[in-house]
């Protein structure tokens, strides 16, 4: 069944944004510059789920969760079917998967992961 793998937090600071996490829930918050993201560690290994934090791509972006799927493609034919939209198509993440951004029927944004060391 599929799950929620990974979250997401778009901020307008970094510094404002991490100091508050880190603050607020003691969540160990890594910087990958390469990328211009930023991991974060909310538990033990196999004990939660962790995520990551990003600039802001847009006003109105909010929290994103990530569901783990077979093929990113067939899921992204499902949410048309069932009247969501793909709004971000089949991205890369280089070595690690695949990923895509929708939109539900209620205009909630979420996304879809595919684990796939050979992405590229």
């Amino acid at each position: 069944m599929p799950t929620i793998v990974h979250f997401e937090i778009p901020f307008d600071n970094a510094e404002r944004s991490i100091k508050f996490y880190t603050e607020l829930f003691g969540w160990e918050i890594k910087e990958y510059p390469e990328m211009e993201y930023y991991g974060v560690m909310t538990a033990e290994e196999g004990k939660g789920l962790n995520g990551g934090m990003m600039k802001r791509q847009a006003p109105e972006q909010q929290i994103c969760n990530y569901i783990d799927v077979d093929s990113v493609d067939e899921y992204a034919v499902k949410v048309e079917k069932l009247g969501g939209k793909v709004i971000m198509p089949k991205t890369a993440v280089p070595a690690m998967g695949w990923f895509a951004i929708c939109l539900d029927t209620e205009n909630n944004a979420f996304g879809i992961w595919q684990a796939d060391k050979e992405a590229h």
